[in-house]
């Protein structure tokens, strides 16, 4: 992916993705519920996506109401290749085992990633 978002970015992208298109007044008040953040600053990001084209934007009334203009699936899978390649070299089974041993997987989540290798296995052949 040519333009990768930043974290402030991927924040505001997934709440487009989420709830579908918002007004900068509206993503504003969500994201400063969590995050301290002024109108402009959000609003200046927003142009910003804009111009890098991850964002597009319609006119309703006075607002301008943005949308997700990148695909959620993906982004996500460039920016874990991304993370993938920069820290384990690209290794996938790398990745899978820090994450399995670096943390309290409970016997429900790995056995949905036995189902998950399953299929990637049937539809592999």
């Amino acid at each position: 992916m040519k333009n990768q978002p930043t974290e402030g970015e991927l924040a505001i992208l997934q709440l487009l993705w989420d709830r579908g298109p918002l007004t900068v007044r509206e993503v504003h008040d969500i994201i400063s519920a969590d995050k301290k953040t002024t109108y402009t600053t959000t609003l200046k990001m927003m142009q910003i996506m804009n111009e890098k084209k991850l964002l597009g934007r319609n006119s309703r009334g006075r607002s301008h109401v943005y949308h997700a203009n990148v695909d959620q699936k993906k982004t996500t899978q460039g920016l874990l290749n991304r993370f993938m390649d920069l820290t384990f070299g690209g290794s996938a089974s790398k990745l899978v085992m820090q994450l399995l041993g670096s943390s309290k997987t409970d016997e429900e989540e790995l056995e949905k990633i036995r189902e998950l290798l399953d299929d990637y296995e049937k539809n592999k052949n």
